[in-house]
């Protein structure tokens, strides 16, 4: 047991900053994912929950015995060589990849929501990442511990109050399913998916993360309480969009639905969004430059400024086309991860010759 070790709280709150980002904030994933599957998308959230309980300490505890400093002890140990080796490159370059793609969003609410440049707004959320991740894992930790609540409030309080003011009766959840075209075509895919694709960018900061836990009991606790936080936000959401059926033709459904609660609402939602934005992007510029150089060397500094450099530059000339090309190879990554995951987690159970 580490008397200075990281607490279930923490594990918690930095779980869910990693995860709830501006694709769960805005309600776009939750929508692909699991509101348009009506009914059975309630069963696809609470089998994605299961499935980051499971998985969280599956990486939190393999990051604590390994003492792991990135995310490649845990996917060598997990997948070998050759298939971690695979995995590692896909899940890298995404991380460089979401850095971008969270500055270019920040870009895109400042020009939506403020009427400012958007290099203005990508400039901003690079400078306060690129602060944060100076500050070390613990430093990350802490500051996720201080916004994680203020965005899980926020994201649930406008989807109960949505809710509340229209309930989503079977019409309108019928309504909504037959609106658009699921990401995934059935419900248990859906979750699976759903889960392996955060869980690729979550183990890059949930593996060093395990390194720093108090004890086994915390690592547990944390990643029940961090995975049924994030369930019962996705389950929200997803009540609010099915009471909201026209949400499923915008960009950003939240930020629809919040519009519909008044226009203080909305703006402040925008604040919401850059919060979501900014717990993502931090977690996620972390674990490419921890992947690159250790990170309690004098090299990480440089890797973090040139990294932030590249990643503004590349958030102004479309480099989401990139990542979007990535995602199919990321999703393969997923499933080997889970995969390989698995196998670790059973390999002392099996018999040995």
């Amino acid at each position: 047991m580490k008397t200075n070790g990281v607490g279930a709280y923490q594990i918690a709150a930095t779980y869910i900053g990693v995860i709830i980002g501006a694709g769960f904030a805005s309600g776009q994933e939750v929508l692909q994912f699991f509101a348009l599957f009506g009914l059975n998308g309630l069963y696809a959230v609470i089998a994605a929950t299961v499935l980051f309980i499971f998985f969280g300490i599956v990486i939190l505890e393999l990051g604590h015995q390994l003492g792991a400093k990135s995310h490649l002890e845990i996917i060598r140990h997990a997948g070998g060589p050759v298939l971690g080796g695979v995995v590692d490159a896909i899940i890298t370059f995404f991380l460089f990849g979401i850095v971008t793609v969270m500055a270019a969003g920040a870009g895109a609410v400042f020009a939506q929501q403020f009427e400012l440049s958007p290099l203005v707004g990508s400039a901003f959320m690079i400078l306060i990442t690129f602060a944060t991740v100076l500050l070390g894992i613990r430093g990350i930790v802490s500051a996720l511990s201080l916004v994680v609540p203020l965005l899980v409030v926020a994201v649930v309080g406008v989807s109960l109050a949505t809710i509340l003011t229209r309930p989503p009766s079977l019409a309108l959840i019928e309504l909504t399913a037959v609106q658009g075209t699921a990401a995934v075509p059935f419900w248990p895919l859906s979750a699976l998916t759903y889960a392996s694709y955060n869980l690729v960018v979550a183990v890059a900061i949930m593996g060093p993360l395990g390194a720093l836990a108090r004890d086994e009991r915390a690592i547990r606790n944390g990643s029940i309480l961090g995975s049924v936080a994030l369930g019962l936000g996705a389950l929200a959401i997803t009540l609010a969009i099915l009471a909201s059926p026209a949400a499923v033709f915008v960009d950003i459904p939240m930020a629809f639905i919040a519009g519909q609660l008044g226009p203080v609402v909305q703006f402040s939602y925008a604040i919401i969004l850059l919060i979501a934005i900014y717990s993502t992007a931090v977690g996620n510029l972390y674990g490419f430059c921890a992947r690159l150089t250790n990170p309690a060397g004098s090299a990480f500094r440089g890797a973090a400024i040139g990294t932030s450099v590249i990643a503004l530059i590349a958030s102004q000339f479309g480099f989401t086309t990139l990542v979007g090309i990535l995602y199919p190879g990321v999703g393969l990554a997923g499933f080997l991860l889970l995969g390989s995951l698995v196998y670790a987690y059973l390999r002392p159970l099996l018999p040995t010759r």
